[in-house]
């Protein structure tokens, strides 16, 4: 199984290394079955801070992953709702073990260029 880098904006970043956050939303799925997604913190901090165990990923409609997934969604219902307008579907990378990395790194240290709009495959 493959790794991929997510770009996760700085609130979710905290939200997943608290517990408070358990699942990674997102409008599309990677295609390839990914076990590991490294996270990218988006700006103001623009470094790698840590990965995220992947133990499945969830499709649905989006009102029924919001209610599967409510409780630890780290996110509000009309912010959720809001992402996933006029989708059919929706995903849920269900997350387990977050690690925070003591030291930040630069994409540059896995041979990335630039950020990734929504995730990278890692080799």
């Amino acid at each position: 199984m493959l790794n991929a880098i997510f770009a996760i904006k700085p609130k979710y970043v905290e939200k997943i290394f608290s517990g408070e956050k358990r699942f990674e939303f997102r409008s599309t799925v990677c295609k390839q079955q990914i076990n590991k997604i490294v996270i990218y913190e988006t700006s103001p901090i623009s470094k790698i801070v840590g990965e995220v165990s992947v133990s499945k990923v969830l499709k649905d409609t989006p009102e029924n992953i919001w209610l599967k997934t409510k409780d630890y969604a780290g996110i509000d219902y009309d912010s959720f709702m809001n992402y996933f307008k006029e989708r059919k579907f929706a995903f849920a990378y269900v997350l387990e073990n977050p690690t925070r990395y003591e030291t930040p790194k630069f994409l540059s240290e896995y041979n990335i260029k630039s950020v990734p709009q929504s995730f990278v495959y890692l080799k």
